[in-house]
This record gives C-alpha cells, sequence and structure tokens, in this order.
C-alpha cells in the first residue's frame, strides 16, 4: 500500500536511490506502484464518469498507454495537433484541447481518412474556423471539431477569475458558431469543451497565503456554481442544433464538482497521475508523489552544503516560489537564497549535506506534471527496488511538440 508518511517516503526513496544506483544525473523515475494508485484514486474521484488523459501532462508514451489499458480511461486530451497525429497511429481517439494554426499538420489531417475519424479539433472563433478550412482544402472526411467554451468566473464585469480562453461564454455565441460549423459539409461538429481552471488549477493553501484560504473557498463555490449553470444552458443550446458525443470539462483539481455538473461527459485529468508539487495544497484529495528526478552532488563548496548539476527547472505559470522543484531526499536540504536553483548547477544547504559523498544523487519533486519530461529522453519506471522498464519520453523519440 502507498502511503505519503515521513517513514515510508524515506523507503520510496531509497528504493530510488537503490534501483538506479548505477545511474549517474539527471535521472527521471517513475514509482509506479504510486502512479498506480494516482490512477485508481482519479477514478475514484470521477465516480463513474470516464477520464480524458491530458497528454501534456504525462508526455511519455509508455505510461499513457499504462493509464488507458485501465478502466475508467478513454481517450487522449492532446495539446497540439502534431502530437495528436503521432498519437493516431495507436488508434486512439483524440481531441486536440486548443485551437491550432498548424496549416502543415491540418493538411496532412485532411488527406488521411483514419485519422479524421480519430481526431477532433478545438474551435473558438469564426476566424480559427476559417484558417482551418483554408489549410484543410477539401477533406477525406468531414473535420471533426468541438467548441471551447470561456469558463471563467467574470465578477462585475471586469474582474475575471480563471485562464483567458475562449470568447465563447454564452448560449448565443455557441449557437451562432455551432450554426457556422454545421452549415459547412466539410466539418462536423461532435463536442462541447470547457475548463474551469479557477478551480482545477487554483490550489486551496496557496505556499504564499494569498489570497488567504477561506477566500479561494469562498471563490471555488461560487466558480462552481456558476459554471454548472451556465455551461448546462449551452450544452441544452447546442443539442437542440445537433448531437454531441462529448462534453469535457474539469481536471484534476475538480473531478469532484466536474462530475456532479450532469451536462458533462467526460472529465479531463492527467497531472493527479505524477501527484507533482502543485496538488500538495488541494483539500479535497491528496496524489501520491509519483514522478521524481535525481540530480548528482558535483561540489561540496563548504559544511553543510552540496551543489548538484543542473536543476533551473522551472514551472509554467506565475513566477513564485511554488514554480520551483522541491528538493525532497534527503530530508532537510532547501535552495540558498542568493543562488536559488540553477541552470547549470544548484547549491542546497542544510544538515543532509555533509551526509552526501561527490556522485551521490539528490532527489527532486517538480511543481507541474509532464514538464520535466522536457529536460529527460528517458523515464525509469520503478518497481520495488527494480527498473522494470525505460521508457522514453516524448523528447526521447525525438518529439519536441511544445
Amino acid at each position: 500500500m502507498v502511503t505519503t508518511s515521513h517513514h515510508l517516503s524515506a523507503q520510496q526513496h531509497e528504493r530510488l536511490d537503490r534501483a538506479t544506483a548505477a545511474l549517474d544525473g539527471p535521472v527521471g523515475a517513475v514509482d509506479l506502484e504510486a502512479f498506480d494508485a494516482n490512477a485508481d484514486d482519479l477514478v475514484r474521484r470521477a465516480a463513474g464518469t470516464p477520464i480524458r488523459v491530458a497528454s501534456k501532462s504525462v508526455r511519455c508514451r509508455a505510461l499513457i498507454d499504462r493509464v488507458l489499458a485501465r478502466e475508467g480511461y478513454e481517450g487522449i486530451l492532446a495539446f497540439t495537433l502534431g502530437e495528436a497525429l503521432w498519437l493516431a497511429e495507436s488508434h486512439y481517439d483524440i481531441v486536440v484541447g486548443y485551437p491550432t494554426v498548424d496549416r502543415v499538420a491540418l493538411a496532412a489531417l485532411s488527406k488521411d481518412e483514419e485519422k479524421l475519424a480519430r481526431v477532433t479539433l478545438m474551435i473558438d472563433s469564426a476566424e480559427g474556423l476559417s484558417l482551418v478550412k483554408a489549410a484543410i482544402g477539401t477533406p477525406a472526411a468531414p473535420v471533426r471539431v468541438a467548441i471551447d467554451l470561456d469558463a471563467a468566473l467574470v465578477i462585475a464585469h471586469r474582474i475575471w477569475l480563471g485562464a483567458r480562453r475562449s470568447p465563447v461564454r454564452t448560449p448565443e455565441d455557441a449557437v451562432a458558431l455551432a450554426r457556422i460549423i454545421a452549415e459547412d459539409p466539410d466539418f462536423q461538429l461532435v463536442g462541447l469543451m470547457a475548463y474551469e481552471g479557477q478551480v482545477a488549477g487554483t490550489v486551496d493553501r496557496p505556499l504564499s497565503g494569498n489570497p488567504p484560504a477561506p477566500v479561494i473557498r469562498r471563490m471555488k463555490k461560487a466558480s462552481i456554481a456558476e459554471i454548472a449553470e451556465r455551461r448546462g444552458r449551452i450544452v441544452a443550446a447546442v443539442r437542440s442544433l445537433t448531437d454531441l458525443e462529448f462534453v469535457n470539462g474539469g481536471g484534476t483539481g475538480s473531478i469532484e464538482s466536474t462530475h456532479a455538473d450532469l451536462s458533462v461527459t467526460e472529465i479531463a485529468a492527467g497531472s493527479g497521475l505524477y501527484g507533482p508539487t502543485l496538488f500538495d495544497r488541494y483539500d479535497g484529495f491528496t496524489p501520491h508523489p509519483a514522478a521524481y528526478f535525481g540530480l548528482s552532488v558535483v561540489r561540496r563548496p563548504a559544511p553543510g552544503i552540496v551543489t548538484v548539476a543542473g536543476g533551473g527547472w522551472i514551472a509554467s505559470g506565475p513566477p513564485g516560489l511554488d514554480r520551483v522543484p522541491s528538493p525532497t531526499y534527503p530530508f532537510g536540504l532547501s535552495y540558498v537564497g542568493t543562488e536559488g536553483a540553477g541552470e547549470v548547477q544548484t547549491p542546497l544547504r542544510g544538515h543532509a549535506a555533509d551526509e552526501l559523498a561527490i556522485g551521490d544523487k539528490v532527489w527532486f519533486r517538480h511543481a507541474k506534471a509532464g514538464e520535466v519530461c522536457e529536460r529527460l529522453d528517458v523515464l525509469q519506471l520503478i518497481e520495488g527496488d527494480s527498473i522494470i522498464t525505460v521508457a522514453p519520453t516524448y523528447r526521447g523519440e525525438g518529439q519536441t511538440f511544445l
């Protein structure tokens, strides 16, 4: 059984050390026991609503395949069309979660009838649809598209809480775009998507303490009610025009509330599989840390300080301490304030530093899931004390989509 207690956390890190003893840093490792436990927990939280795997949060085909082989998971939410075309070779159902202006990829899609049947594009404007139409020419079959809805909470027409995504916010907006799509025989409207990032992607207890946790809880409660009501009206309005195969919503941080919205037919999730540090501060769930990277000690510049090679693997989003990788083992190490996480080397201070020798590894957790794979060509997939598979990341397979 996986646990996050301090004692067994030490055991987990010691297992990583033993399994990778012959490898020098940087080493990416995924504890499969923790990964599988997270996969089960996401399904439990979804309570029967299928989960579409957000591939940007995994970026390793072996692990995407592992998840999609489990009950409760159906299809992939890709982040670029190029990625979708590549993954479609495995015959998965793929929705591209963001609009694309990749004309080369669009032209390739338009000529491939099999991929046209498996890949759905995301549209949020007539302008975007026009670009796609110009790029595809005459497709071998109708191009499947979904409309991306804006799910942000807007207060007093000026305070915007949530991701700045689609211009489609109302039933009228959605119906107008749906009519344009329906009138063109080269397209088929098959779905809607609304990602409530202010719920799914906002931690309940920020590292900075600002805004305070009670304010965040009130914001989330208001957002959940608002998006459920508005999304329901939009879905009903579009369904009056055409059948929809899916309505996608949510993310790892909002599974319960998204599942409760009866207009949603599937939930997107991926970050919860790896359990990065940004997910340590949610109230409703606690993923098991599953993904780590180990960096080698290359210097001991002074008592109580060691230096590791690399380390500046900063996560995307608003710059802050919560975007920095966390040194997790040996326990008790922290950054030197004047240097932080460095591009080429990173000094760490703490009582554990004096126990480390040149060549030993320090284990880190990344702030976000998936992004660490852009730094590594392989992940060591570990069970017990052993590496059972060395799995290439997207980058390791020569793919650099974003």
